[in-house]
C-alpha cells in the first residue's frame, strides 16, 4: 500500500510560482509512474502532467506547457511539480497519484493510489 502526501499549495498573486512536492511511503517509488491532477470548484478532476517511473517521459496538458515542469526524485520518493507564471485559471486541489507500472497514463481511472490533496490559490 502506497502513502502519498502532497504539499506547498498556498496563495500567490497571479504571476507568482508554487513548488508542489508528493512524498511517496509504503512501496518502490520508481515501481510507480506518477501524476498531478487537479480538481476546481463545480469541475472534474484532470490531469496536469505525468512522469513515467524514471522522469524520462513526461506528459503536460495543454494549458500548462512551458509553464509547469514535473520531476522526481526516486533517491528521495519525492515527485515535484514546479508551477510558474501561475494564472487565476490553476486555481485548484492539487493532487498526486501513483500508478503501478513504468508508464504514465492520461486518465483518471489509470492510477492506484492518490494523496489528499493539497489547495492552490492564484489571485488576479
Amino acid at each position: 500500500q502506497v502513502q502519498l502526501v502532497e504539499s506547498g499549495g498556498g496563495l500567490v498573486q497571479a504571476g507568482g510560482s508554487l513548488r508542489l512536492s508528493c512524498a511517496a511511503s509504503g512501496g518502490t517509488f520508481s515501481s510507480y509512474a506518477m501524476g498531478w491532477f487537479r480538481q476546481a470548484p463545480g469541475k472534474e478532476r484532470e490531469i496536469v502532467a505525468a512522469t513515467n517511473w524514471s522522469g524520462g517521459s513526461t506528459y503536460y496538458t495543454d494549458s500548462v506547457k512551458g509553464r509547469f515542469t514535473i520531476s522526481r526524485d526516486n533517491a528521495k520518493n519525492t515527485m515535484y511539480l514546479q508551477m510558474n507564471s501561475l494564472k487565476p485559471e490553476d486555481t485548484a486541489v492539487y493532487y498526486c497519484a501513483a500508478r503501478r507500472g513504468v508508464t504514465y497514463y492520461r486518465g483518471t481511472n489509470g492510477y492506484d493510489y492518490w494523496g489528499q490533496g493539497t489547495q492552490v490559490t492564484v489571485s488576479s
